[in-house]
């Protein structure tokens, strides 16, 4: 199957042209207008340094739904007792970076280049991408990023230095989320860290169905 090469112009191929990997197309760039219509087509950005933009919409999708959430015992503890404190939109750039350096398990490198970097932190100025922060003894213990758009919010990637705080930033998300009214979080790709709170995968053409009423 043919994958599609992207140009100047604003727009993106039916994912139904996708590959069995789910690559949609590479190129283009990572202009705001570009990153919202590919969230918003269910397509977003993911590549390595020296490779070029590659676009992807994967078969089945990663989500979560606000009302199926599943919080431990152990984490219900950790949030009452206040063992991090946790903002919003305090220190995204500080979340981003850390989120850019964290060693993972299996991966060599990252996926967050400067040119991604730089992508988000312009959107987050125009009031698109937000962070959750998780702080211990004045120190940034974890976080994590994303996108919002109307009823949705694109996860794109977290963080943690300290155990658990993350699942604190991310819980403490979906908790917030659910009172304005936001319906679905996709996290694009299976985690067992995700999965653990209630995160299941769908179908690519569900997913399309939901973002479609919820996208506005």
């Amino acid at each position: 199957m043919p994958i599609f090469l992207l140009n100047d112009e604003l727009v993106f191929p039916d994912v139904e042209y996708a590959t069995d990997e789910g690559i949609v197309a590479i190129g283009g760039d990572l202009r705001p207008e570009r990153l919202l219509l590919g969230y918003a087509s269910g397509i977003f950005p993911w590549y390595s340094n020296g490779e070029p933009i590659i676009w992807w919409s994967p078969d089945p999708r990663f989500v979560l739904f606000p009302s199926e959430l599943k919080v431990s015992r152990s984490m219900r503890k950790i949030l009452r007792q206040r063992v991090f404190s946790i903002t919003f939109d305090k220190a995204f750039e500080q979340v981003i970076e850390h989120c850019r350096r964290i060693k993972r398990k299996g991966q060599r490198g990252t996926w967050i280049t400067p040119e991604m970097q730089k992508a988000y932190i312009r959107l987050h100025k125009m009031g698109f991408a937000h962070s959750v922060e998780a702080w211990k003894d004045g120190e940034l213990a974890g976080g994590l990023y994303g996108v919002s758009l109307g009823k949705v919010f694109f996860g794109e990637s977290m963080f943690s230095r300290v155990s658990n705080a993350s699942k604190a930033c991310l819980i403490t998300l979906v908790e917030h989320l659910s009172k304005q009214g936001i319906e679905l979080i996709d996290s694009q790709v299976y985690t067992r860290h995700v999965e653990t709170l209630g995160a299941r995968e769908i179908p690519r053409s569900e997913y399309l169905a939901l973002l479609k009423n919820l996208v506005v």
